[in-house]
This record gives C-alpha cells, structure tokens and sequence, in this order.
C-alpha cells in the first residue's frame, strides 16, 4: 500500500492522512485477515516546513509498526530527485525511474511470496 503523497502535497492535515490509511488498512484487514500488508513509505518536499515533513515521513513505519506490515522506507528510492529517471513534472517516475521502482518492490514482495 502506497497513498498520501498528494495529501501531503497538498498541504492536508497529517491527522487525517493517518486516519485514511489506517482506515484503508482496518478495511483490508477485516476482508482478508490472512493478508502481508508492504506499506510503501514517501515523503514530501520540505516546502511545508520541517516539522510537517518529518511528521509525514514518521506515518509510514507508524503505521507498518502498529498493523503489523512490512515497511519500505521510501518508495521512489534511488528515483527522486534524479531528472534522468522522472517525467518533465520532477515527480512521477519515467519507464526507467518505474523499473528501478520495480526492482526495489520485488526485493520486498518476493520473499514475502514463499514458493
């Protein structure tokens, strides 16, 4: 599970960005009990302040701590920042910046698979 970047690029209050990803998380859960959950971390740009940004950054292992999921720190790892591996926007991966993305995913996802 991935989500909240756009909330935190909008600027949305952290409390309700914790609350909707618990609650996708709660929702999962009580429809399949047996469920791995990968909680794909991201972060923001430090435009809203220091606090916020850090604030943001701090939901994802809080929440992968709490439900009992797998944690992937930072999901566009070697990706961000890199012009090279994004569309001219600076922020959504390009077809290289998605296989690194892939690459990364699967080193998580694959052993979580068993056989």
């Amino acid at each position: 599970m991935e989500l909240g970047a756009n909330d935190g690029l909008r600027g949305l209050p952290l409390d309700q960005t914790r609350t909707n990803l618990q609650s996708i998380l709660d929702k999962v859960k009580a429809k399949f009990p047996q469920v791995k959950i990968v909680i794909a971390g991201m972060m923001v740009p430090p435009n809203l302040g220091k606090e916020y940004t850090d604030e943001f950054k701090n939901i994802y292992p809080d929440l992968a701590k709490m439900n009992d999921a797998v944690l992937i720190p930072f999901l566009l790892e070697g990706v961000a920042g890199d012009e090279k591996l994004n569309l001219p926007d600076g922020i959504h991966p390009n077809p290289d910046g998605h296989r690194i993305v892939a690459k990364n995913l699967e080193k998580i996802i694959e052993p979580l698979l068993g056989n």
